[in-house]
């Protein structure tokens, strides 16, 4: 590693420590991952207020998610090159003068204009909240504070329906955006007095590894949202999936032989790099197609209101606040791959209990063993996953690092709401009660399969002692040589 590069992974000021950096990257992380999903239970109100067809409703969740997804690597490229610190805060304004304008919205096509706003903002942010997090945290003490960042971001994720149901329900759907405004606010002074500045290596932008790696994504992502509402069919879906993949095979070919790349693919050669990623994209898989169909199960065919499902899932979206931080303590003591794999089986058990005893009038304490199960193994999963990606490579890769691996999250969980929706189609329907479940029993069946799969990954990964070495060997000879010196 040269002198220059040594200098650039160094921050250059410490100006609140890693208090100030959890609570910070925590609350943004929680924001741009709440925004998933926080429009589901809110769409019949805005399609009140706002009209548009069904098509118009679905973007509006569809828009936010293609603009993240696409954009994660791109974020974590320019936050290496020009400082995470500074497009942090870029990030973050983008995301809270959007979220302003979502609020409010004259009609459906402003809204769904700002929700893609929302979308590149977040892209920003996200993946500069774990790498600003790591340089500011010891690494001794990495594991707790990645618990505790992993667990607001799973809540956020998992709880988006509840929550937007219920501003929804109780005050309006326009709520739903302006939390973030003044969380938002506060925010962007805290970030720019106590957050240090950090970059990557110093490397000019990779133009190219851009613009095939953000179109590839475009065309795979487009194509899996619509999909289950266009039809797989449909030939503006297909064209986006085969176009999607050309440009993603084309940008694997390109970034083995660039100089510089924005992904450089000896990283894959880590197998704790590869084998966290490959779990990560198979645990979003199930975890995502699960719940968009068990609140809908638990709202359309057990009655339950929006507020009254989000609080009967809590036992499993909120488990992880109190898990999580503590599968960081252990994954600092144990490491983390045994953490993991425990965590995912641990999930996939709860998927496939859920799935033996969901009918049209199961009693929620039939269902409640499944739900905790599955909540102690999404929290085991966050904080030692997080570790094992940014000690998987060298500290001035771990901004694309962290965006690689938010994008790989982001298509899993796309891709695990389309393969739910065809399997759950393909099985049963919305036509009653008993046809939902119908569909939702092999759903189900197939998160527990994946997530169980995700499993298997990850004990392919290489034990603590071991990753070090993996880390080296992935590295350019020149660093290679200076890492073994040190």
């Amino acid at each position: 590693m040269s002198q220059h590069e040594r200098e650039q992974t160094v921050p250059t000021a410490r100006r609140g420590g890693a208090v100030w950096a959890l609570v910070i990257t925590s609350v943004a992380g929680f924001m741009a991952a709440l925004d998933n999903l926080v429009v589901t239970t809110a769409l019949p109100s805005i399609r009140e207020d706002l009209g548009g067809a069904l098509h118009d409703l679905e973007w509006t969740v569809s828009a936010y998610t293609l603009t993240f997804a696409v954009l994660l690597m791109t974020g974590a490229a320019l936050g290496d090159r020009f400082g995470r610190r500074r497009l942090f805060l870029i990030g973050l304004a983008i995301f809270t003068g959007a979220s302003t304008a979502a609020a409010l919205a004259p009609g459906i096509d402003s809204l769904i204009a700002a929700r893609a706003v929302q979308g590149v903002g977040a892209a920003i942010m996200m993946p500069l909240t774990l790498t600003l997090l790591t340089a500011a945290v010891p690494a001794a003490r990495r594991g707790m504070a990645y618990g505790i960042w992993g667990a607001v971001n799973g809540l956020a994720v998992a709880s988006g329906p509840l929550i937007g149901g219920s501003l929804t329900e109780h005050v309006s759907w326009q709520w739903i955006f302006w939390l973030n405004v003044p969380l938002g606010l506060l925010l962007l002074p805290l970030a720019r007095l106590r957050l240090a500045e950090s970059h990557g290596t110093g490397a000019r932008l990779d133009i190219p590894g851009t613009l095939l790696a953000s179109g590839g994504l475009f065309g795979v992502v487009y194509g899996l949202v619509r999909g289950p509402s266009d039809g797989w069919t449909d030939v503006l879906v297909l064209l986006a999936l085969f176009v999607g993949a050309a440009l993603l095979a084309a940008f694997v070919l390109y970034s083995t032989r660039a100089k510089n790349p924005m992904l450089p693919m000896r990283l894959f050669r880590s197998r704790a790099f590869s084998g966290i990623n490959a779990a990560s994209l198979l645990m979003f898989l199930g975890m995502f197609g699960s719940i968009f169909l068990l609140s809908q199960y638990m709202q359309g065919v057990l009655g339950y209101s929006p507020t009254e499902a989000g609080l009967r899932m809590l036992p499993w979206t909120g488990m992880p606040m109190l898990v999580a931080p503590i599968a960081g303590i252990l994954s600092d003591r144990i490491g983390g791959r045994p953490v993991v794999a425990t965590g995912l089986f641990f999930q996939a058990a709860g998927l496939a209990y859920l799935a033996s005893v969901v009918t049209v009038d199961a009693s929620y304490g039939s269902q409640l063993p499944g739900l905790i199960l599955s909540g102690i193994g999404m929290g085991l999963f966050f904080a030692p996953a997080s570790n094992l990606v940014m000690s998987s490579v060298r500290a001035s890769e771990q901004g694309i690092a962290s965006g690689a691996n938010n994008a790989l999250r982001e298509v899993g969980g796309a891709l695990g709401i389309a393969v739910m929706a065809s399997i759950f189609s393909a099985q049963g329907g919305y036509e009653t009660g008993q046809s939902f479940v119908d569909g939702l029993q092999p759903a189900l069946v197939t998160g527990a399969g994946v997530v169980a799969a995700a499993g298997v990954a990850a004990l392919l990964i290489p034990s603590r002692g071991a990753v070090a070495g993996d880390v080296v060997r992935g590295a350019p000879e020149g660093a290679r040589k200076l890492e073994t010196v040190s």
